[in-house]
């Protein structure tokens, strides 16, 4: 397989696209919902804001349709949500220390019987 040289344009364009994908602006939960509640405010156009704002209009709407659905989803009582990896971490660790003294107790437990039947004898 060979593979055919690479043209001063399609170095060019490989060049543009890295740039254009490195300096993609990336907006914060917070950023997102201002813009959406701008935009639900009807203050002035979807276009306007979304050209002030250096967005497509598409992404206003999948923003737009996310936010109401999360609010949909809330008022219905779904509150389930994803854990952090903190929580996750904690929630192991509490798991694992219960378990510990569940293990502690059982032990104890087995040998307050033992001492109480005498030589050893399991009567339970």
């Amino acid at each position: 397989m060979m593979k055919k040289p690479e043209t001063s344009k399609d170095a060019a364009d490989k060049l543009v696209k890295n740039i254009r994908r490195k300096t993609r602006q990336t907006y914060s939960a917070e950023e997102k919902i201002r813009i959406v509640l701008a935009g639900l405010r009807g203050e002035e156009s979807i276009s306007v804001l979304c050209r002030r704002e250096g967005i497509a209009e598409s992404l206003y709407y999948s923003w737009s349709k996310e936010f109401l659905e999360a609010g949909k989803r809330r008022l219905s009582g779904d509150t389930a949500r994803q854990a952090t990896s903190l929580e996750v971490k904690d929630l192991r660790s509490e798991a694992l220390a219960l378990k510990e003294c569940v293990a502690d107790l059982t032990l104890e437990n087995r040998l307050l019987k033992k001492s109480m039947t005498g030589a050893g004898e399991a009567q339970e």
